[in-house]
């Protein structure tokens, strides 16, 4: 049995890494114990709104995250058969004269690879394992007890489940099952150089009945991110066989020919599912809690989930800091977190069947709210992005 640190937190990936360095903030040691062979991230583009930017700048890392970013201009909505614009978001100076910081998007890796450097410049207080998969958690008379796959034991005073949307740890909270959508993702980049028509200075997001695309730059401006999501109307449960490249193919057709291009440089070897779960009313048990994915994964559509990953680790350290008992310490986390994730989830698929609108009646109504809306109408967007001002 091997007493790590104070605290175990159970998952290497933007969430983990970024609490990681929240714990070490709060004057306590941490192991992160990852399950792959080396730390890393897979996937795209990630967007990063002030939100998450407050966390980071928090963390000291956010001119790193900065030199490697690209800030766009808009956030635009645009008709996927059309092209025409149907809901744009400025990003200007206005924006973040209220929110404090810009919005932006990077690689998912480059991200990652930051808070990794940042957690191995500590590395007195902030150990790193690969090759962890954790199996249980479970309290004991002075902390924690983690176990992995060869049943090797590790203790601490207290663990964080950050192991993701397929957790471990938060079997020991519920049994849920995860929910899925029937949409699927494609997701890539590509050099910019081979789109010699990308828009350097939007997130678009293109939207028709149950299906869309995404599109923006990233890794300062040298790759451009592309994202394919459509309802799968072949969908198959406990199978694979639904959400296919051939299927993508017929979904998408008849759209702008710069969709139709689009689709012509994705990444088709890899499929997506697209999964949450329901919120729980409570992740916390003794001195163990969740974090990120594993306590509240949501639908991609309102781009907040790294966010609220970002959001966590603060209000982790926050707890940590205020009070000695980590129970304590944990509930008040967890009391502060649920009701804003919960509603960030719920909005999450609201928002989803909003864009992927089929309905005549359903379609009226979403665009006549479009057309009500201004570039620079951000009370939509207060709950989400000024998070780090209304504490």
């Amino acid at each position: 049995m091997n007493n790590v640190s104070d605290v175990i937190i159970v998952g290497g990936g933007i969430g983990g890494l970024a609490a990681a360095l929240g714990v070490v903030e709060s004057g306590k040691s941490v192991s992160v114990l990852e399950q792959a062979p080396e730390f890393g991230e897979v996937g795209a583009g990630i967007q990063l709104a002030p939100n998450a930017l407050a966390a980071l700048d928090r963390f000291g890392v956010l001119d790193d995250i900065f030199e490697v970013a690209v800030f766009p201009k808009r956030l635009v909505l645009k008709d996927l058969y059309t092209a025409e614009e149907l809901a744009t978001l400025d990003l200007g100076e206005e924006f973040k004269e209220r929110y404090g910081y810009p919005y932006i998007v990077v690689h998912r890796s480059d991200l990652h690879s930051v808070l990794l450097k940042a957690c191995q410049k500590n590395p007195d207080q902030i150990k790193l394992y690969n090759d962890q998969i954790i199996q249980t958690a479970e309290e004991s008379e002075n902390g924690v007890i983690v176990t992995n796959q060869n049943g090797e034991t590790f203790t601490a005073k207290g663990a964080v489940g950050a192991d993701g949307l397929k957790s471990n740890i938060r079997k020991l909270f519920s049994n849920d099952e995860l929910v899925c959508s029937e949409y699927v993702a494609y997701r890539g980049t590509i050099p910019i150089e081979e789109v010699s028509d990308a828009n350097m200075d939007d997130v678009i997001m293109w939207i028709g009945p149950n299906l869309h695309l995404v599109q923006y730059p990233v890794r300062r401006g040298e790759l451009y991110n592309q994202v394919v999501v459509f309802k799968s109307y072949n969908y198959k449960p406990d199978s694979d066989d639904w959400g296919t490249p051939e299927e993508m193919d017929q979904r998408f057709k008849g759209g702008h020919q710069l969709v139709e291009k689009a689709l012509s440089f994705i990444e088709r070897q890899i499929r997506w599912p697209m999964y949450d779960r329901l919120p729980l009313d409570n992740w916390t048990k003794g001195s163990i809690t969740l974090l990120g994915d594993a306590a509240h994964p949501m639908l991609q559509y309102l781009a907040q989930g790294g966010c609220q990953a970002l959001e966590d680790a603060t209000v982790l350290a926050d707890n940590l800091k205020q009070y000695d008992n980590y129970t304590t310490a944990f509930k008040k986390y967890e009391e502060e977190r649920i009701p804003r994730t919960a509603k960030v989830q719920t909005n999450a698929r609201l928002w989803g069947r909003f864009l992927h609108a089929e309905d005549p009646l359903t379609l009226i109504m979403r665009d006549k709210l479009f057309k009500a809306h201004t570039p620079h109408s951000y009370e939509i967007s207060d709950f989400f992005y000024g998070y780090h001002k209304s504490k």
